[in-house]
Parts: structure tokens; C-alpha cells; sequence
């Protein structure tokens, strides 16, 4: 088998020196070598890909500083055992690819070195989000989505939890300057206020964490001190270390307990140094982060199981990561020359560190090296199979692969698509950024030290609009202090249904008070800006948290009101009828012969209409019920008082026309008092004809008079035409009072003239009376003003005329002769 070693870079932060402690690294960032070291193993081990031919790789130390990144990138590209820049020796082997680095600083320092060589650079962690990074850096792969993806999924995630008042936290650097200027107008667009800003300094050393803190340490107890539960951090693991230091330190400061959630993006992870170990992380149980989307490559745990002291021949890095892992010694070092430590066996067990110093699963960070490593390598299987190289394998295919450059790696790679022995697809989009996802991870971290990521909900980019973000609340695991209940992060408490939010002056608009609906309007939720009216169907409830559908209005036979005037009409219908019947039976008496009977006929049946027409008022209004009702009262009622006008005009010429000589006798007869009834009830009727063709009454609908209610009334079309016709009748009236007053005291022993005088005097009274009563009511109550007035009325002027000789006739028949008539004149 061939072997041809491929040098890779991975640019790895292990050891961050002070002056005060031994060197101290972070353990748990040693995964990300046996991840790289895993993936090339399964490549190696692999026949389907780049077969007989073994991949190689170099790892480097950046100590998080530009200068050891460039010193380590330049001295790839240099010949061997020599810094040459630019200067390439016979001996020295090729440099395909280059992973790194974990952080964006560092990512952006290779990334000039790999543009300039044109070497390519998959950087497995965060990176600066650069205008034109493109152009500036060609050569430059994207293991993680860009970050404004995960400014939308945090602005989401708040959102979905209502919380609307938080704590921002941000390194304090351009990359946090950045952050800022980018989240805070995406917070107030969405309508989430942030309580305060506070600003970590980098990871340098120890002893200037110390000082930075101490010396705002009024202010961090000010902000911890705020009603935001929720703080969105913004760094990268060596801002992390800040936050270590500060609560650290928190018990002697005298600092407020902190149950708070964190929410913290894809560059942070909960790891400490050896020398943390054993201090508390508890604080940040409960966290919630957008981490880099990972999944477990089969055979990984039982790789880590493998992993032994032995390996630091080939490792450099294994020695003081077991040394600083278990706090033991494996050989003699001068730097612990004169201090008891235990010795390290070589067989501890990695599962038995805290979470915070090494994890057992593969991490998101390490899966990002896994899948870069794949990358490269499916790039240059692709070279070998394509046919411009297969030419050259003639010449053997270990030479093919000496032959390869860089850049045709690169541009294998921008189009490269496979799916990992995890089953995740991956590739690169135009930006070259893997299409990728994060997931949702709630952190769980346990008294013993153990550390859990729990996946409960992932944000894809990829996925339409409102649906980005999936999360699965019963899922999550809150801090302590909030019981298991789901937090709330608002400036003050929530604004229940019926009030709404009223601007609080000098404040951001998420502090507000809380102010009752004005009167007609409601709040069905939570917080509403302003309160709604309801539709015009429906109205508020008591408490102003809802709409209620509105009831119809209008004079039923169902309702007691309704009923009650119904009966009436109908109870003074069947007394006229009894009338009626009483004086047609009894026509050929004096009494009934002396009052004109075809007049008296003509008035009952006119009475008896009226109370009929009454009904027409009661009931739902229907177009037939509002088109003729008003019309039906209207000449009926005029009918009924020429009827009454005729019978006193006939009375007077009568008596008129019985002295000598008058000429009065010519129009004493029928023929007068069927002019005046025809002549008066035609002129209604023409107004009504009129009212009719100009503007007709119809149903409608009163919205606004009852908040409760839906008025179903009749429009009159023309209230002027109204007026005009209820006018009329009460001219009629007026007249038939004045002539019947006129003729009270003629002696004439059968003038009702006095019995017509104080029947037009009640009614007169009744509709005087009927229109302000009418202009003041509402709806159904309306209507039985109108059908009160026609029924009073009505029956004022058939007691006052007819009920006098009813009972002569029926009770006193004995006066109904011609000799008591004339004695009752004496």
C-alpha cells in the first residue's frame, strides 16, 4: 500500500499562561484532536476512500495570540526545520488543507496565510462576519452558519417565551461593538427591551480578570440586581472565563444569588480549566444555546475508551492533558519538582471527569473537525477519480497525489456532497458556509460536576418563514430557583385581558402601566398595545375580556310588553265588534237613528281597523310590516276622525237649518257627511301615496343606541312625510274639537257634541303627549309608545261616544223612545 501523508493543519488553544499559576489548559478542548485523529483513522481504514493511500496530519499550537498563529501557519509552508517564509524546500511535505481555528480571531489570522498560499481553510469555529468575505478570503470554509442566523433564532426564542425584558452581556471588543449595533434594533423591531448592557473583558490572565472585576464590582452587583431573568451572553470561550472569575469570587463580594437563564450562542461552551475543576458551574444549569449541530459518529465512545498516555510518542498534547485531566504527574517535570502529586497510572478512565473538563460525546466543535476532515478527504478523492488526473496515473498514484495542489482541492470542494457515517449530509453553499442547522441545548449541570447537553428543539435556517425555530418545552429543565416553572422576564408584570399597556414617560416602551379599557372596547390578551372594539354584531362582557354576541331588539309576542298590548288590541277589537253588533241589531231604535247610522257604522269599523293596525307594529319588522303599517294607521285613524268631523258639522247644520229661512236645509243629508269623509281621507291618502313613491319605509337596523342590543326597527323612509301625516290627524282632531265645542250647548236632544268634545279632548291628550315620549325612547319601546298612543286613543273615542248609548241600549232600554229623549231635552 502506498503511503502519501497529506499534512493538515488544526490550529488547537491548550494552555493560556499567567503569572501567578502553573500552566493551566483546557481539557475539554482536547476532543477536538481525537475527533480529527478518529476521522483520519476511519478514512485511513476505509477502502472506498482514497484506497492505498494513508492521510498524514500535522497539529499546531496558536496559545491565542496572532503572533504563534502566524509563526505556526508560516512555518507549514517553509522549508523543513527551517522559518523561510515564501520558501518552499524539496524535502518538506505539502500542505493540502488547513482546520482551524475554534475561535474567529484565530480563524482570521490563518485565513490571510491560506489566501495567500492558496491553501484551503475549513475553520471548525466561529468567524468574523467580515463585508466581502468572499473576496478577501477565497480559500476560506465555513463549519458554522454565520451568526445572523442565530441573532434571529435568540430573537425567536424570546419571543416564544414572552420575554421581553432582558440582560445583554458582550465581550468588550470590536466582535462585541458588532454584536451590539447588529441585536439591539433587532430587538426593539420585535418588541423586546434589554434591562441593561454589560461589558466582559477577554480572557488574558488571572490575576487582570481579578482586577477587572473587582473594580466594577458595584456595578455587576446593580445589574444582577434587575428584574431581567434572562441574560443573552455574546463571546467566546475566553470571555467565558470572565463570568468564571466573577462568580467565583461572588460569595466574598457579597454578590446576589444569580438564578437567571443564560442564553449564550454556538461559540461558548462550559469548559474550565484544570484549575477549575472543582469550582461551582451550577449558576449556569439550566442555559439555553444554539449550538453547532452534532450527532454521534458510531465507534467514536469506544474510540475516547482507547485512549491512553501511551499515544504522547505520536501526541504532544496527550501528556498535559492527562497531567491537568486527573491531577497527576506521568514523568518527572521541574515544574512540579518539590510538590506532592500523585502519579498517574495511564489507565484512569476518561468517563469519570466532570463535564466541564472532558465530555464523552462528541461535541459540536469536534463534530465540525470530524466533518471537515471527511470534506478534504472526499475532495481529493474526487481528484483521484476524475479523468484529468486519472491521465497522470499511469505515472503511479502515489506521484498523482505529490502532484496535487491546493488549489484543485479547493475547487473539488466548493462542490462536494456526501453523507457522513452519522448519516448527516453535508455540503457548502455559494458562501461557502456548510448548510447546517443548530440545535437547541439545554445545559444540565449537576452538583458531582457532570455536565449534560440535552437537545430539546433546533433551529434550521433553511426552513420557511415562522417555522425556523422548533423547541419542546416540557423538555427543558429550568435553574432551581424558578421551580420547574417557565421564567418570566418582563419589566413589570403582564397586562391581563381588559387592560391595556399605557407608555410609563422616561422609559423604554417594554415598561408600561397597566390601564382599564375605555368604555365599548375590549383586550382579549395579554400586553395588547390598545385596546379593540368589538364587531358590530357583538359587544363587551362585564370585564372587558371579550365579545358577546348582541341580541336582537324588537316588540315580540314572546316578551310580557308585547304580549300585554297585543291582547289589549285584540280585547278592544272584539269590544267594538260587541259595538258594532249592539247597533246594527238595535238599528231602528231612536237612539241609533238619531246619530246617523251609516256615520256611526263607518266610525266603529274605522275604530275596530284601528286597534287591528296596531298589531302590525308588533312582531319582527318585515319590508311588508314597515312598507304598510305606518300607512294602514295613517288613513284608518283619518277615516275614523272625518267620520267624528262629520257627524258635529252635521249636528250643527242641523240645528242651523231649523231656523226660518235658512239656507242651510239645501245641505242638511248624507250627501255632506260622505263629502267630508271621502274629501278628508282622500287627502291622507295622498300623502301617503306621495311618502310611498318618494322615500318608502324599510327595515333597518340600529347599531349604535343599545351597546347590549341589535335595534330591528323600521325606517320611515322620510320623517318629514312622517310628521306631515301624524300632522294632518291632528289637524282633523283639532277641528273636530273646536266645531264639537262650538255645538256643545245647541238644544237639540240628540246632540253628541258634548260626548265628540271630550273624545277629541283625550285624544288630543294622547298624541300631545306621544311626541315627546316617541323622540325620547329607543327601539322596542319606541314602537309601544306609538301602539299605546293608537290604543289609548282609540279607545278614548269609543268610550267617550259609544259607550253613553250602549248603555241605554243594552241596560236601559227603557229610555230609548222618543218621549224620554224629548223629556231628557226638557
Amino acid at each position: 500500500m502506498d503511503v502519501l501523508w497529506l499534512l493538515l493543519l488544526l490550529l488547537f488553544i491548550s494552555s493560556f499562561n499567567n503569572c501567578n499559576f502553573h500552566d493551566s489548559s483546557v481539557p475539554k478542548n482536547y476532543q477536538h484532536i481525537l475527533a480529527l485523529a478518529f476521522a483520519v483513522q476511519e478514512i485511513n481504514e476505509n477502502p472506498d476512500i482514497l484506497s492505498n493511500v494513508s492521510l498524514g496530519f500535522h497539529i499546531l499550537n496558536s496559545y491565542y495570540t496572532a503572533r504563534m498563529t502566524y509563526k505556526a501557519s508560516l512555518s507549514l509552508f517553509s522549508a523543513q526545520g527551517r522559518f523561510v517564509p515564501n520558501f518552499q524546500g524539496h524535502n518538506q511535505k505539502k500542505v493540502i488543507a488547513l482546520i482551524g481555528g475554534c475561535i474567529s480571531e484565530i480563524s482570521a489570522n490563518v485565513a490571510v496565510i491560506s489566501a495567500m498560499y492558496k491553501t484551503p481553510q475549513l475553520t471548525y469555529g466561529s468567524f468574523l462576519p467580515i463585508q466581502h468575505a468572499n473576496t478577501l478570503f477565497p480559500f476560506l470554509y465555513q463549519m458554522v452558519p454565520k451568526e445572523a442566523h442565530q441573532s434571529t433564532g435568540v430573537v425567536i426564542l424570546l419571543q416564544h417565551f414572552g420575554w421581553t425584558w432582558i440582560g445583554l452581556v458582550a465581550v468588550d471588543d470590536d466582535k462585541g461593538d458588532r454584536f451590539l449595533q447588529t441585536m439591539v434594533p433587532m430587538l426593539d423591531e420585535n418588541g423586546i427591551c434589554y434591562a441593561f448592557i454589560m461589558r466582559i473583558p477577554k480572557w488574558n490572565y488571572v490575576d487582570e480578570i481579578i482586577e477587572y472585576v473587582s473594580q466594577r464590582v458595584e456595578h455587576y452587583v446593580t445589574v444582577f440586581k434587575e428584574k431581567a431573568n434572562v441574560f443573552f451572553v455574546y463571546g467566546e470561550p475566553p470571555s467565558f472565563q470572565a463570568l468564571r472569575v466573577l462568580f467565583f469570587v461572588a460569595p466574598f463580594i457579597e454578590l446576589p444569588p444569580l438564578g437567571k437563564v443564560w442564553i449564550v450562542t454556538s461559540h461558548w461552551d462550559f469548559a474550565s480549566f484544570s484549575i477549575q475543576k472543582n469550582w461551582d458551574l451550577q449558576t449556569f444549569h439550566g442555559s439555553i444555546s444554539f449550538t453547532v449541530h452534532s450527532n454521534q459518529p458510531e465507534g467514536f465512545q469506544k474510540f475516547l475508551q482507547m485512549v491512553r498516555p501511551s499515544w504522547f510518542k505520536r501526541d504532544g498534547f496527550i501528556q498535559d492533558f492527562w497531567e491537568q485531566a486527573f491531577d497527576c504527574l506521568l514523568t518527572t517535570s521541574k515544574e512540579w519538582e518539590g510538590e506532592e502529586n500523585k502519579t498517574c497510572t495511564g489507565e484512569e478512565n476518561l468517563e469519570s471527569l466532570p463535564g466541564g473538563l472532558f465530555e464523552m460525546k462528541m461535541t459540536g466543535h469536534s463534530y465540525n473537525v470530524y466533518n471537515a476532515i471527511y470534506a478534504v478527504a472526499h475532495a481529493l478523492n474526487a481528484i483521484f477519480k476524475s479523468k484529468s488526473m486519472n491521465r497522470r496515473l499511469e505515472e503511479g498514484r502515489k506521484m498523482a497525489f505529490q502532484n496535487a495542489e491546493p488549489w484543485q482541492v479547493h475547487r473539488f470542494l466548493r462542490s462536494i456532497v456526501f453523507n457522513n457515517t452519522a448519516g448527516d449530509h453535508v455540503h457548502f453553499n455559494e458562501n461557502a458556509e456548510l448548510v447546517v442547522g443548530f440545535d437547541v441545548t439545554n445545559w444540565r449541570i449537576y452538583p458531582n460536576g457532570s455536565v449534560i447537553r440535552a437537545k430539546v428543539g433546533k433551529l434550521n435556517p433553511q426552513a420557511p418563514f415562522g417555522k425556523e425555530l422548533t423547541i419542546h418545552d416540557d423538555q427543558i429543565a429550568w435553574h432551581k430557583s424558578f421551580n420547574q416553572m417557565l421564567p418570566v422576564s418582563v419589566c413589570n408584570d403582564n397586562c391581563y385581558p381588559g387592560y391595556s399597556r399605557k407608555k410609563k414617560e422616561g422609559e423604554k416602551f417594554c415598561c408600561y402601566d397597566c390601564v382599564p379599557c375605555p368604555e365599548g372596547t375590549i383586550s382579549n390578551q395579554k400586553d395588547m398595545d390598545a385596546c379593540v372594539k368589538c364587531a358590530e354584531e357583538n359587544y363587551p362582557n362585564q370585564d372587558q375580556t371579550g365579545c358577546v354576541p348582541r341580541g336582537l331588539s324588537y316588540l315580540s309576542y314572546q316578551e310580557k310588553l308585547g304580549l300585554s298590548l297585543a291582547v289589549s288590541a285584540l280585547a278592544f277589537s272584539l269590544i267594538t265588534t260587541f259595538v258594532l253588533a249592539t247597533f246594527v241589531k238595535h238599528k231602528d231604535t231612536p237612539i241609533v237613528k238619531a246619530n246617523n247610522r251609516s256615520l256611526t257604522y263607518l266610525l266603529l269599523l274605522s275604530l275596530l281597523l284601528c286597534f287591528l293596525c296596531s298589531l302590525l307594529f308588533i312582531g319582527q319588522p318585515g319590508k311588508g310590516t314597515c312598507l304598510f303599517r305606518q300607512m294602514t294607521f295613517s288613513i284608518v285613524f283619518s277615516v275614523a276622525l272625518s267620520s267624528i268631523l262629520a257627524k258635529t258639522i252635521t249636528v250643527v247644520l242641523a240645528f242651523m237649518a231649523t231656523k226660518p229661512g235658512s239656507r242651510m236645509r239645501r245641505w242638511v243629508g248624507k250627501g255632506l257627511a260622505n263629502c267630508v269623509v271621502f274629501s278628508c281621507s282622500f287627502l291622507q291618502a295622498g300623502i301617503c301615496t306621495l311618502w310611498l313613491s318618494a322615500s318608502p319605509p324599510f327595515p333597518d337596523t340600529d347599531m349604535q343606541s343599545l351597546k347590549s342590543e341589535i335595534i330591528l326597527e323600521c325606517n320611515e323612509g322620510s320623517a318629514a312625510m312622517f310628521y306631515c301625516a301624524l300632522g294632518y290627524m291632528g289637524f282633523l282632531a283639532v277641528v273636530s274639537f273646536l266645531v264639537a265645542f262650538l255645538a256643545r250647548k245647541l238644544p237639540d236632544s240628540f246632540n253628541e257634541a258634548k260626548f265628540i268634545t271630550f273624545s277629541m279632548l283625550v285624544f288630543c291628550s294622547v298624541w300631545l303627549t306621544f311626541v315627546p315620549t316617541y323622540l325620547s325612547t329607543k327601539g322596542k319601546y319606541m314602537v309601544a309608545v306609538e301602539v299605546f298612543s293608537i290604543l289609548s286613543s282609540s279607545a278614548g273615542l269609543l268610550g267617550c261616544i259609544f259607550f253613553p248609548k250602549c248603555y241605554i241600549i243594552v241596560l236601559r232600554s227603557d229610555l230609548n223612545n222618543k218621549e224620554s229623549l224629548i223629556r231628557g231635552r226638557k
